[in-house]
C-alpha cells in the first residue's frame, strides 16, 4: 500500500506592511506543525520574504502559470489586489483559492485577519468546501479579425482609452448585434463577483454572486443611451473601435493587459473554467456586502412575526 501524498499549500502574502509578514510567518508555521507542506510566492530577489529568518525556509516559488501546481489550495493573505493575482495562478492549474483579508476593503476575502488562526485550523481538517465562480474569457482581434491575443479575467473586462485628451469611439455589441455607439473613457464588462469593484464605482448594479450574468457599463460615456446592461450568461458581449480612434487596452483584473490598437475589437464570454472559491462559513452575502461597505441598517426590525410566536404561545 503506497503512502499518501503530502498535503501542499502555497502562501501568497503581501508584504507591504510587517504586520503582513507576521501573519505569514505564523499562517506557514502553523500548517507545516500540522504537517502540510508550505510553498511561499516570491515576487523577486528583493522580496522581503527570500532572505527571511522564517519564510526563507520554506520552499519558494514564482509567479508561474505553474506556481500553484500540485498544491492542495492557494491561501491569500492580503487584499483583493494580491487574491486577484493569486487566482490567476490558481485559476492555472483549476485549483481553489482561499482570501483572508489583511487589506482595507476586501471584498474578495473570505474571513478577515482576527480569524486567520481559525482559519487555518479550517485548512489543516479539510474543513472547508469549494464553490465556482463565474469568469470571462476574451480574445481581441484587429482590424481584419485575426486574433491578436486572448484571456481571461475573475472581476472585470475593463477596456480603456489610453488618449487621455480624448475618446475613445466605440461601438457596443451584444449577441453578434450592434446597441449603441458612443465617445466613451472605456466600457467595464464584469461578472457578478467584480460587480462590487470597478463597475460599481462606475455606476453599475450589485449583483449577488449566485447570479449566473453578464454586466456592461459604458463608462464616462457622451451619449444618451449608457445605461449599463444585464445580459444573459451565455451572451456574447463585443467592443469594437473605429479605425480614427485612439488605440485602447483591454485590462484583466487590473493586472494583465493586451492592446488594443485602433480598429480592434474585444469579444467577451462566459469564461469556460471558473474560479473555484473556498467557503469558510454560510453567511449570505447581504452580510458581505453591508459590512464591507458600512451601509447604515439602524432601524432594521427583520421579518414580522406572528403574534403567536411573539407572546410564546402555540397556535392549535
Amino acid at each position: 500500500m503506497s503512502a499518501a501524498k503530502k498535503r501542499s499549500v502555497l502562501l501568497v502574502p503581501h508584504t507591504g506592511r510587517s504586520s503582513n509578514i507576521e501573519s505569514a510567518v505564523m499562517a506557514a508555521e502553523l500548517l507545516d506543525s500540522s504537517g502540510i507542506e508550505v510553498r511561499v510566492l516570491v515576487n523577486a530577489e528583493d522580496d522581503p520574504i527570500a532572505h527571511h529568518p522564517v519564510l526563507g525556509n520554506f520552499v519558494q516559488v514564482h509567479p508561474t502559470e505553474d506556481a500553484a501546481a500540485g498544491v492542495e489550495l492557494v491561501l491569500v493573505l492580503g487584499g483583493d489586489g494580491t487574491f486577484l493575482r493569486a487566482a490567476d495562478m490558481a485559476h492555472a492549474v483549476d485549483l481553489p483559492v482561499l482570501g483572508i483579508n489583511l487589506g482595507h476593503v476586501g471584498f474578495l476575502a473570505e474571513w478577515e485577519s482576527d480569524s486567520l488562526e481559525e482559519a487555518i485550523k479550517r485548512v489543516v481538517e479539510c474543513d472547508y468546501r469549494v464553490e465556482d465562480r463565474m469568469t470571462l474569457d476574451l480574445v481581441v482581434r484587429d482590424d481584419n479579425l485575426v486574433e491578436i491575443g486572448r484571456g481571461w479575467a475573475l472581476n472585470e473586462v475593463s477596456i480603456e482609452n489610453l488618449n487621455r485628451r480624448g475618446v475613445l469611439d466605440a461601438t457596443l455589441e451584444v449577441d453578434e448585434r450592434p446597441v449603441a455607439s458612443f465617445g466613451c473613457d472605456g466600457v467595464l464588462i464584469s461578472t457578478p463577483t467584480g460587480s462590487t469593484a470597478y463597475a460599481f464605482s462606475a455606476g453599475g448594479p450589485v449583483l449577488w454572486p449566485e447570479l449566473d450574468a453578464i454586466l456592461v457599463v459604458p463608462n464616462n460615456a457622451h451619449a444618451l443611451f449608457t445605461k449599463p446592461l444585464v445580459v444573459s450568461p451565455k451572451s456574447s458581449v463585443a467592443v469594437e473601435s473605429k479605425s480614427d480612434t485612439s488605440p485602447a487596452i483591454a485590462v484583466m483584473d487590473g493586472c494583465r493587459q493586451l492592446s488594443m490598437p485602433p480598429g480592434s475589437r474585444v469579444e467577451v464570454s462566459r469564461g469556460h473554467r471558473p474560479v473555484r472559491w473556498v467557503r469558510l462559513d454560510s453567511s449570505p452575502f447581504t452580510d458581505r456586502l453591508v459590512s464591507k461597505l458600512h451601509l447604515p441598517v439602524v432601524g432594521w426590525r427583520g421579518p414580522h412575526k406572528s403574534a403567536d410566536l411573539q407572546d410564546g404561545s402555540s397556535a392549535g
